[in-house]
């Protein structure tokens, strides 16, 4: 007889197992960077986490996508700090008017 096997990679993996790989892979630091959540970031510790996660389930849908993701080799990206303007447009006030710059 066959044994049921499931195609779910996340069966028989907890949610603590998940967060203690992640930790150890990128550190609390970087799993703030990837993940923008307190839990992460003010004062840091598993069972923190696993509370806040238990709770949360766009949170836990994070951690358990960016830990399909290591466990691929793909790296998800970090979230991204906003961007400076590049453009002088967005430096100057004015350079968005439509009349022109006035003298």
């Amino acid at each position: 007889m066959n044994a049921h096997t499931s195609k779910d990679p996340l069966h028989g993996v907890t949610l603590e197992m998940q967060i203690n790989r992640l930790v150890a892979q990128y550190g609390w630091a970087e799993l703030a960077a990837r993940i923008n959540i307190n839990c992460f970031k003010s004062d840091p510790s598993v069972k923190s986490s696993l509370k806040f996660l238990r709770r949360t389930p766009w949170a836990r849908a994070e951690v358990e996508a960016l830990y399909l993701a290591s466990l691929e080799g793909k790296t998800a990206p970090r979230t991204a700090p906003a961007k400076k303007a590049d453009t002088p447009a967005a430096e100057d006030p004015w350079g968005n008017w439509r009349g022109g710059k006035p003298e």
